[in-house]
């Protein structure tokens, strides 16, 4: 059998074809070493350019990078700030057309109400204060105790208003307030537990005295608007933080629940102890106090309302030295604060139903009587009921 390369020489008439050996010349190689060195040359030199480029490129733009990242990073501070500490920490859920926030728990914010009035911040809220027939005053203690519907629905043919304030406020801020309002109340209802002291509250000191009150209350009401805005939309980005909003029309509390005060609830008790120089005291400028109240002394009702270790036997003693009864509630049963201080919600609507079902009668006797003492012709409205009857 032929082989494959017999049957190429017979197919193609001789001997197979192979193709010649080139040989290269040291000049040729050289040459050909000269242009793959001129390649690499190149590739090198356009890295390199381009690495220059880059780093000149970062180089130039660090400054901005750097502008940036720091801006970056005041922000994020400013923001946790505002969120933590100002108005940003509470919620915006108690806001309507007749309430304003009197109070939020942050450390740049805090009270709003003293300000409020001192400042004619909120016009709405002194109007009702001073046309109120009914006038209220105290501390919180007596802002919870009469936030009711029973205080709503036993005054529905009179006008009130609640006047009480955070943070222990006592009388010598009543007293400056009610001198600048100019109330036309005609029965004046006052808790007097705490009441009577003779050193300003902090709060007070800063409204009345403080050269940098007013623009620092300003501020707060305009970070109301903006809180309002975005906290009654977005309510996850705002905390949790102590709330409390005051009604513009007659005075009352709302505080928005809270997660704070968990595990702080405790039951309403009673201190027998009394401390006769402090009682004198109280005595002493309750009476300079009630002197100042342009109504008949029968139409100033004192009460005193229920807390942990309230001072019932003090509140008494004050009272019996100021030629008055104390009109409170028997020690009920099962009243409980929130969080140690103010009654909450079930136990003030419980209490005040109380209260009113003594005062009540005293209360709507004044009124009665001022309304006559008021018409143009008292003697001919009478004879003009005796007709009728």
């Amino acid at each position: 059998m032929e082989s494959f390369v017999g049957a190429l020489r017979n197919a193609k008439g001789g001997r197979p074809r192979t193709s010649p050996i080139q040989l290269v010349t040291p000049s040729q190689v050289r040459a050909r070493l000269q242009v793959v060195k001129a390649i690499t040359m190149d590739d090198q030199a356009i890295t390199s350019q381009f690495f220059s480029r880059t780093r000149n490129f970062l180089f130039r733009g660090r400054p901005i990078i750097y502008i940036l990242i720091l801006l970056g990073g005041c922000a994020s501070s400013y923001l946790y700030k505002v969120r933590a500490h100002n108005i940003f920490s509470c919620q915006a859920t108690g806001y309507t057309s007749d309430t304003y926030l009197a109070y939020c728990d942050a450390n740049s914010y805090g009270d709003y109400d003293h300000g409020a009035f001192w400042f004619d911040l909120e016009p709405a809220a002194e109007r009702s204060a001073a046309t109120a027939d009914v006038l209220f005053l105290g501390n919180s203690r007596m802002q919870f105790a009469f936030s009711t519907t029973a205080t709503a629905q036993w005054l529905a043919s009179a006008k009130y208003y609640l006047l009480g304030f955070l943070g222990f406020e006592n009388s010598i801020f009543a007293r400056a307030l009610l001198h600048k309002l100019k109330p036309k109340a005609k029965v004046y209802v006052i808790a007097i537990d705490d009441f009577f002291e003779a050193s300003e509250r902090p709060l007070a000191k800063i409204v009345m005295h403080g050269g940098e009150g007013r623009p620092r209350y300003e501020v707060k009401r305009l970070l109301q608007i903006i809180h309002k805005a975005i906290c009654g939309k977005l309510t996850r980005i705002c905390g949790d933080g102590v709330v409390v909003f005051r009604s513009l029309q007659t005075g009352t509390f709302n505080m928005a629940q809270t997660s704070k005060f968990r595990g702080l609830a405790r039951q309403v008790s009673y201190d027998q102890q009394i401390d006769e120089n402090a009682v004198n005291e109280a005595i002493t400028i309750g009476r300079v106090f009630l002197s100042d109240l342009p109504v008949k002394p029968e139409c100033i009702i004192l009460t005193a309302s229920p807390t942990v270790d309230t001072k019932l036997r003090v509140a008494n003693a004050i009272a019996s030295g100021l030629g008055k009864t104390l009109v409170v509630p028997e020690q009920m049963d099962g009243l409980r604060t929130i969080e140690g201080v103010h009654l909450d919600r079930p136990s003030a609507e419980r209490w005040s139903e109380v209260f009113f079902r003594s005062a009540s009668p005293e209360i709507q006797k004044c009124l009665e009587d001022h309304r006559v003492a008021s018409s143009p012709n008292p003697t001919h409205d009478t004879a003009n009921s005796a007709e009728l009857e």
